[in-house]
């Protein structure tokens, strides 16, 4: 099964007059929608604008992965940790955020900031904080977060080129940039997929395009 969402329909966020700008795929702070909590691990996937300045000043997180894809610009992150790093475009960022962490992200540049911020439920909570940047990442190299047990995808296509979507319980199409074709359904940038058990399935470019596919478990049972 694929559940298209569209960009548009993404719920405004952050805080304009102090240039940010939030666009969020999940129900989020007072955007509360009980059907649309997570889809496996994943539990938030923000698309972020910074004006040059701007930023979110020291806020806590615990339990939580963090992993964050820069589009333009660049990111300053600090963390209680004794992290302090600039992550530019084709970095990929990890924060975990486990037993409590509090930290800094910022534009310190000079130009206007974009980036895609994703949250996942880990499997156990507690446990250290842990922090990792992997520049210059691969397309088509996976990257495990595995406290959430999950895999990353980046998937960067021409147009008319192919590539599969992982035969997983759950796996989650953005777009980045561009624009794709999966399943029969078009994704523009800023459109997701969330695709169920599904197999044999393809991304094909429409255009010069960027996505992030997380490949996941079912979502854990309760009760």
């Amino acid at each position: 099964m694929i559940q298209v969402r569209r960009g548009a329909e993404r719920y405004r966020g952050g805080d304009p007059d102090a240039g940010i700008e939030s666009l969020h795929a999940f129900s989020f702070g007072p955007h509360f929608d009980p059907d649309n909590l997570r889809f496996g691990a994943l539990i938030a996937c923000n698309e972020e604008r910074l004006a040059a300045g701007a930023g979110f000043d020291e806020h806590p997180h615990r339990d939580t992965e963090i992993v964050t894809w820069v589009i333009e610009g660049e990111l300053t992150h600090r963390d209680t940790t004794g992290h302090e790093t600039t992550v530019r475009p084709g970095d990929l960022q990890r924060l975990s955020s486990a037993g409590g962490v509090r930290h800094v992200e910022r534009n310190d540049a000079g130009r206007p900031l974009r980036f895609v911020q994703m949250w996942l439920a880990p499997e156990e909570a507690g446990g250290a904080p842990s922090y990792e940047v992997v520049r210059g990442i691969a397309d088509g190299t996976p990257y495990a977060v595995p406290r959430a047990g999950a895999l990353l995808h980046l998937r960067r296509l021409a147009d008319g080129e192919r590539t599969a979507v992982p035969d997983a319980a759950r796996a989650y199409v953005h777009v980045v940039r561009g624009a794709v074709r999966v399943g029969g359904e078009r994704l523009e940038a800023g459109d997701s997929a969330r695709i169920t058990d599904g197999a044999d399935l393809e991304l094909k470019g429409l255009a010069a395009s960027e996505c992030l596919v997380w490949e996941m478990g079912a979502e854990p049972r309760h009760g």
